[in-house]
């Protein structure tokens, strides 16, 4: 069972992401945006097909991307432990682990983008999403 922990806070890292998802959006939009702006064709948007965008715009289009790929399996992590309430302190941990990692990898990746440093939150934020499953597993497993 987990310690008095509110089940509710699960919500908070999960909004965080979220956050980050929106920025990401509204940073794709605008590099887009200055694209068109200084001379992009617009068919390319059409299709995706004809030309190439900017290096800003598809590092933006990129990120964006990326926060439906490994946050696609965080907050199901996060429902699940609020459903069963398991959400605990490791839970916490395990969840503003990946957040923050994320933040970083953000940060990284939408101003200086060394693959290097980009890549060690990456790796981490994977790590934490493992240790989270795994805490969710634990709550599931123990309540068969």
């Amino acid at each position: 069972m987990p310690d008095s922990v509110n089940q509710a806070s699960i919500f908070v890292p999960m909004l965080v992401v979220v956050l980050i998802t929106f920025v990401a959006f509204l940073r794709m939009g605008a590099a887009r945006a200055a694209a068109m702006k200084a001379g992009q064709d617009a068919d390319y948007y059409r299709s995706h097909t004809k030309g190439s965008e900017p290096e800003a715009t598809v590092i933006a289009v990129r990120h964006y991307g990326n926060l439906f790929e490994m946050p696609t399996i965080f907050y199901p992590a996060c429902l699940c432990a609020f459903v069963l309430e398991a959400v605990g302190s490791w839970t916490l941990v395990f969840a503003w682990g990946f957040t923050v990692l994320r933040i970083l990898q953000s940060l990284v990746h939408m101003t200086y983008n060394n693959p290097m440093h980009r890549g060690m939150p990456f790796v981490f934020s994977g790590m934490f999403m493992m240790a989270l499953w795994i805490n969710v597993a634990i709550a599931v497993f123990a309540r068969l």
